[in-house]
């Protein structure tokens, strides 16, 4: 072994200020440490020490140093897994998570952290093989160590470094030994690091990545970059090589290719141009594999050839605009917190593209690497995203914020070359992002300045930079449809806000990216087709990035044993942000939200229709035909299939249309009849089997009947007494039994337990005349007193075949009032139930929704299911119904409800026509819905708890047992938006207090 000797030092020499000393410095690293560099998958040995590691923890960062001695004693000590982290281990006895969105847990007062700063020391022996003598460098890489660290090997202080999912390699050469050996560790929860990286997660401290000791050969490759471009079926490489000039020759073989070329010497390493090349692009990720090598080392390598570009305010990839139908991507599981597992990471990427998801956002910070290979295998446009984000400084108007002082220049520059370096070789990384809520300043500047010297070949993105002074794209966090329609229509030529008219301009001849929209937190978010319409309408809005992917939820247990996901505060965090944090389009527990399936029909590449006995099938795909594809269509009368077929339809390429005939479609006179059209994969995927459906549309071919007249009636009598009208039993007016089964109701229901949206303070902004600034609609709402209404009967009377009631219902201290009149009737034989509804005037909020409930006690029998044809499978609101098709369902009563990580409304089901209502086996209630004069169909709800109970609870463990289960019939429900952070319900979807009309006929199972 051959290197410069390492000298032992001090801790106050690493990290120089006076207080904390350990943890207050800005310096991103010290001692022998090296430049960044690709991570490459390289034949040089190598050696895991991902293992158990003996581990302490200390309250503060002042714990003495002996724990690094060579012969120090660790018998005593824990041990611990690397890769984790410590919060998550040791049943809390290393403390517990702490979950932040904007606010820092610890004093702004940059650089300084407090001395209680919880500190991990580890510690393990490992073994270097005696061939490895021959090695030119022994190198020591960490992929993640939360938030500072220090190494020391066999006693010898080697150096430390900061940027918690960032790469740091060390020269160990000469501190290493043959045989055995001791490396020691210590890590500090909080540094300076902590204020450049505010990301809206949870602060889990400890080595979280791997950790490798390299063998480094002499007359190896330190690094390479195989920069591709494509253009009309050829191939460009150009090749930097990072190696001593001894090392060359190299070759690079591309065997698909029939490239072997070999570059003689460093001034041979020419750009080669390749024929006959397959284009790389998320639709059709082809990748060649190939080799760079000397005669000591061969580095393994998949190339994607495209080309990236901004011309004019376009963004392309080899010629063509991309839309990004895009999610927020955050590392988490509910155990391992981010530390990587790569089947599970195969699988998450997998569940996206069946989905419909064609891109990722790093948010907010690099992934590990193994992720970006995964995603080149399976084709995602990937913005990479550094780890950086100061958004705690936004209390202080952004005082003091590091991205604007020369201090920490060099912090940043070296945060930006780490990113950049370990992940340049990624054909699906099409944008490189510098960072995330972190104001505005002249050091975002310089590590833009460092990107485009450093990579020609992508864009830089930063939505922070309003102006556009550094960065080539144009983006914005949250847009209204409104606000995204001005942009993309370029319709409004005033200043934008804080721009000047010259900097208006310069943005405007961008193209338009929403980096975060459409925040999916808990029941919601609405209005994902409105967006995608406006992408499809212009070509500079180039689609955006939900926020986000999966919920963050840290398996938990009550003290009883009921396991449940936690949040923000469950772990008795001083400060903390709720359950912002559970904002996920997937669960915790990997299960896909409805919303996610909104997602999947609003954004399908492929659409339809319908039109004089034919089908245009329109392919909206980046690049890539439908030659994948096959379509597939059936009939069904009431949901039940009739028939079924393959539609033919030409290969259509991308931007193209085609028409296809139509099956004849043999109608029902007495049932709907509706035709069905599914796009499928013709073959298996990396991602999904043969047949998965990426698109569907249906047609209403059914023949139109006129809905029964009310019957009028004259002959009213006051009612006193028990009363029958068929299946129903009713006692003074109130209906006590149905079909022999004990029932209450039907009850007015205008609340809902408040979703996350509707919990969100209104912002005043583009919002409801009904909104007002400050104020969430759930509170709007308690104030008004809808989830506490009572009841006083005003009427009372009766025919020989009807009952009709009138209820005046209001709430506590409130004036304002509700009209319910309630018919029941015996038409044709079948037992009718009209109700009226009607608002008072001076109702100035929107309504949750309109309903009645009934409450349907267990006894014997308790209803634990249904049937319905109508929409479905999942739930559905009015400005989320992309996904949701008429068809014949069928659920227990557990599965209609979303287990949101918060109790909030679910299990909404649109336009039913017929219900049943299940006993196990048996049919305890038939419910047919009546369109209004219209046509107008109601939904409804079941569930085993009611809204305001739901309302009540954090968590599902505390909603409990309930012996009852509650059907409500909607006749209307207020949209869902996404005022959590983002806009309210839009107009049309909005609920304003108004007169509705609900009419079932009800009969025995």
């Amino acid at each position: 072994m051959s290197a410069a000797p390492v000298t032992p030092r001090k801790s106050c020499d690493l990290l120089p200020t006076e207080l904390s000393p350990q943890v207050s410095d800005i310096a991103p690293g010290r001692g022998a440490l090296l430049p960044a560099r690709s991570w490459l998958h390289s034949d040089a040995p190598s050696r895991s020490l991902n293992g158990p590691w003996r581990f302490r923890l200390s309250p503060t960062a002042s714990a003495t140093e002996e724990f690094a001695a060579d012969g120090f004693d660790d018998q005593g000590w824990d041990s611990i897994p690397v890769p984790s982290h410590w919060v998550l281990e040791g049943d809390g006895d290393y403390g517990r998570p702490i979950y932040t969105n904007i606010q820092f847990p610890f004093p702004i007062d940059p650089p300084h952290v407090p001395d209680e700063n919880p500190t991990g020391d580890y510690r393990r022996h490992f073994d270097l093989p005696a061939d490895w003598s021959d090695a030119a460098r022994v190198v020591l890489r960490f992929d993640g160590v939360e938030s500072l660290f220090r190494v020391w090997v066999n006693g010898v202080e080697i150096g430390g470094a900061s940027g918690s999912r960032l790469a740091h390699e060390f020269d160990v050469t000469s501190a290493v030994r043959t045989g055995d050996n001791v490396i020691a560790v210590r890590v500090h929860q909080w540094s300076a690091a902590s204020y450049v990286e505010d990301q809206d997660q949870w602060w889990l401290p400890g080595i979280f990545r791997d950790v490798t000791l390299i063998a480094r050969p002499a007359g190896g490759i330190d690094d390479v970059w195989l920069r591709t471009g494509f253009d009309h079926g050829r191939g460009r490489i150009e090749a930097e090589i990072t190696a001593d000039a001894s090392a060359f020759p190299v070759t690079l073989r591309i065997p698909e290719l029939g490239v072997e070329h070999v570059w003689h010497t460093p001034a041979d390493v020419a750009p080669l141009d390749v024929a006959d090349v397959e284009p790389w692009s998320a639709e059709r990720p082809r990748l060649y594999d190939a080799t760079v090598s000397t005669a000591a080392e061969s580095i393994a390598l998949r190339a994607g050839f495209r080309t990236v570009e901004i011309r004019g305010d376009r963004f392309l990839v080899n010629g063509s605009r991309v839309v990004f139908h895009g999610v927020n991507r955050h590392e988490t599981h509910p155990e391992r917190g981010r530390v990587f597992d790569e089947e599970h990471a195969r699988e998450d990427l997998a569940r996206m593209k069946r989905f419909n998801v064609n891109a990722i956002r790093t948010s907010h910070y690099p992934p590990h690497p193994r992720l970006l290979d995964l995603a080149d295998e399976l084709g995602f446009w990937v913005v990479l995203e550094c780890d950086l984000e100061t958004h705690g400084f936004e209390k202080l108007d952004w005082a003091g914020n590091p991205s604007d002082d020369p201090a920490w220049r060099e912090a940043f520059l070296d945060r930006i070359r780490r990113t950049v370096e370990r992940d340049k070789n990624h054909p699906s990384i099409v944008i490189w992002s510098l960072g995330n809520e972190a104001g505005t300043g002249g050091n975002l500047a310089a590590m833009s300045t460092w990107v485009h010297a450093r990579d020609t070949g992508r864009p830089v993105h930063y939505e922070g930079d309003y102006t556009g002074e550094y960065t080539d794209i144009y983006s914005r966090m949250y847009a209204s449809v409104p606000e995204t329609e001005r942009i993309g229509s370029d319709s409004s030529r005033t200043a934008l806000l804080n721009c000047t008219p010259a900097q208006s301009a310069r943005q405007r001849a961008k193209p338009f990216l929403l980096c975060e929209y459409a925040h999916a937190m808990g029941n919601g978010p609405g209005g994902f087709d409105q967006y995608e319409a406006l992408a499809r309408r212009y070509p500079r809005l180039h689609g955006g990035f939900v926020w986000e992917w999966r919920d963050h939820g840290i398996l938990a247990t009550t003290p009883d044993g009921t396991p449940y996901y936690a949040y923000g505060g469950d772990f008795g965090e001083v400060l903390h942000d709720g359950n912002f944090v559970m904002d996920g389009m997937v669960l915790s527990d990997d299960t896909p939200t409805p919303s996610l399936h909104e997602f999947k029909a609003a954004v399908r590449p492929v659409e339809f229709a319908f039109d004089d006995g034919k089908v245009a099938v329109t392919n909206v795909r980046h690049a890539a035909d439908t030659s994948d594809l096959s379509f597939r269509w059936r009939v069904e009368h009431d949901g039940v299939p009739v028939a079924s077929g393959e539609l033919e339809v030409p290969v259509i390429a991308a931007g193209e249309s085609a028409r296809a005939p139509l099956p004849q479609v043999a109608v029902s006179p007495d049932a709907e009849t509706w035709l069905t059209i599914d796009a499928t994969l013709a073959a298996p995927t990396p991602w999904a089997a043969a047949g998965h459906v990426i698109a569907t549309a249906q047609l209403d071919c059914s023949v139109r009947h006129p809905v029964p007249a009310v019957r009028a009636r004259t002959d009213w009598r006051p009612a006193e007494g028990p009363l029958s009208l068929g299946t129903a039993e009713f006692t003074g007016g109130t209906l006590s039994r149905l079909a022999g089964r004990p029932v209450g109701g039907p009850r007015l229901e205008l609340f809902r337990a408040p979703t996350d949206n509707d919990e969100s303070p209104s912002d005043g902004v583009e919002e409801s005349d009904a909104s007002i600034a400050g104020v969430s609609n759930a509170d709007l709402w308690r104030r008004d007193g809808l989830d506490r209404l009572t009841t006083r009967r005003v009427l009372v009377e009766h025919t020989a075949d009807a009952l009709r009631t009138l209820d005046k219902v209001s709430a506590a201290n409130s004036a304002l009032w509700v009209t319910m009149e309630s018919l029941w009737s015996l038409e044709d034989g079948e037992l009718e139930l009209r109700v009226e509804i009607e608002p008072s005037r001076g109702w100035r909020t929107v309504w949750p929704r309109i309903g009645i409930r009934f409450d349907l006690p267990d006894g014997t029998a308790p209803v634990d299911a249904a049937e319905w044809f109508g929409m479905g499978p999942l739930e559905s609101y009015p400005d989320s119904l992309r996904a949701a098709r008429t068809g014949l369902f069928s659920s227990s009563i557990s599965d209609l409800s979303v287990d949101y990580a918060r109790p909030q409304e679910t299990g909404h089901r649109s336009e039913f026509r017929r219900l049943t209502l299940l006993s196990g086996a048996t049919e305890a209630l038939r419910i047919e819905a009546l369109p209004d004069t219209r046509g107008r169909r109601p939904g409804f709800t079941l569930s085993r708890h009611t809204p305001q109970r739901i309302a009540r609870a954090r968590h599902p463990f505390e909603l409990g047992d309930s012996t009852t289960s509650h059907l409500t019939i909607d006749a209307a429900q207020h949209g869902l938006g996404s005022r959590a952070c983002g806009p309210d319900v839009w107009p049309e979807f909005a609920l304003r207090p108004e007169s509705r009309t609900i009419r079932l006929r009800i009969s025995a199972g």
